[in-house]
């Protein structure tokens, strides 16, 4: 499976430094700017239209970026202008419909979100700044090379980490605006995108960059998945910051642990990253390392072990481990130094397969006496239907029905294993 991977962790993105990266990818990169400079002939108003792939250098790097010499007449071009333009050159190069469904799609996420900023109809709308052509050339040109390399594939992944949004304000058509820009968010809003603000006060994210990209429907991934490197491509765009690199780093390559034999297996739909934070304590008592579970366990955790364990110089410890989400890893090993005093936590993220499971509710008679039972039932949902894997009452519901009979756990236990069959029954 090919895999293509956008850090955007010291950039951001706009449309020229996700083409500029891309461009990195194909053998003949100038081929394809010679071609997409046949654009004006296609878009009302543009008499000159150069495109060039220049190497810059930003920090001893050397990196990708779009020179573009446009003459044009702003005149506000409507919605429907860019439209017939856009078709009008993909039908011309006899495009695949897959390449041109997605140009539509980035194309129309940028006038559906000018349209709602200022409450028009879609068909009403001009896009003032956007309407400009090199808002074509991104689109088509991104659209392009992703198809030159199987992008479009259902065997080619996408993943994406972070995206800083920057911060401040923007001089618009609509005069001084607070930034992300009104159609950058109304973008972002119907994503999956994970952004963040700042670090610097200036505009990171451009709304023609964030539809290409959330049109892609990437996966979050912040740091590089696994996967075997075949090609690393910086770029930039065209602001230059003294205290932020503004350098987009766009990996390319195949991926290492999913065969695509295995894409259509069941549980590769329960795929999910999660991660393990561990510590070893051998300075506290069992009453503290008590308080910390009580106390972490209705925190954000999905599950917490102690493990007896014995150190290098002979003394007993423990080893206390802990499954979260990525999202509260940093949360909850600030709770562990300060609860436990450790001195450091191990953590690391991975992938697991967690299937399904729903809770079923049964009232039982026992002795005369009617109890509700709670039962997990998991299961894998597959193309056969859904596939029993276990069954199994609710400890909690199980001691309560044993202290108010006082009766074993035990023989609690085995009389709801009786009911069990309505549930095999079901599936």
């Amino acid at each position: 499976m090919k895999i293509l991977y956008l850090d955007l962790n010291n950039s951001g993105i706009s449309g020229d430094m996700f083409l500029a990266a891309l461009l990195g990818l194909v053998p003949e990169p100038h081929t394809i700017l010679n071609w997409l400079k046949e654009i004006k002939d296609y878009l009302p108003g543009v008499s000159k239209l150069e495109i060039k792939l220049i190497k810059s250098s930003h920090s001893g790097i050397q990196l990708n970026k779009l020179d573009i010499d446009i003459k044009e007449t702003r005149n506000h071009r409507s919605a429907k202008i860019l439209i017939t333009s856009l078709n009008d050159f993909l039908e011309k190069k006899k495009i695949s419909e897959s390449t041109k469904d997605y140009a539509n799609k980035v194309l129309n996420s940028l006038i559906q979100a000018e349209s709602e900023v200022h409450g028009k109809l879609s068909n009403d709308i001009h896009l003032h700044e956007l309407s400009s052509v090199d808002t074509l050339i991104d689109i088509i040109g991104v659209a392009t090379i992703l198809e030159k390399i199987n992008g479009f594939d259902e065997n080619f992944k996408i993943y994406c980490s972070k995206i800083p949004l920057g911060g401040g304000k923007i001089n618009t058509a609509h005069g001084l605006l607070t930034i992300p820009a009104p159609a950058t968010l109304k973008i972002l809003e119907k994503s999956n995108l994970v952004t963040y603000g700042g670090p610097i006060d200036s505009e990171l994210v451009t709304p023609t960059g964030i539809a290409l990209l959330s049109n892609l429907n990437p996966t979050f991934q912040q740091y590089l998945p696994d996967m075997r490197v075949q090609n690393s491509i910086f770029s930039t765009g065209q602001k230059k910051f003294t205290n932020f690199l503004n350098i987009l780093r766009l990996f390319f390559g195949e991926s290492q642990n999913l065969e695509s034999s295995h894409l259509t297996h069941p549980l590769t739909k329960y795929r999910e990253e999660i991660s393990i934070l561990e510590t070893d304590v051998d300075d506290i008592s069992g009453e503290l390392l008590g308080n910390f579970i009580n106390k972490v366990g209705k925190e954000k955790v999905l599950d917490i072990q102690v493990i007896p364990s014995i150190t290098k110089k002979n003394r007993p410890s423990n080893i206390i481990k802990i499954l979260c989400y990525p999202k509260y890893a940093f949360e909850l090993m600030e709770k562990i130094i300060h609860e436990l005093g450790t001195l450091g936590v191990r953590f690391n993220t991975i992938n697991r397969i967690c299937i399904e499971r729903m809770i079923e509710k049964q009232t039982i008679e026992i002795y005369n006496q009617n109890f509700e039972v709670s039962y997990k039932v998991s299961y894998i949902d597959s193309e056969k239907g859904k596939q029993l894997v276990n069954i199994k009452p609710e400890y909690e519901d199980l001691n309560r029905i044993s202290e108010a009979l006082g009766i074993p756990l035990r023989k609690i236990q085995l009389i709801v294993q009786i009911h069990l069959k309505q549930f095999l029954n079901n599936f």
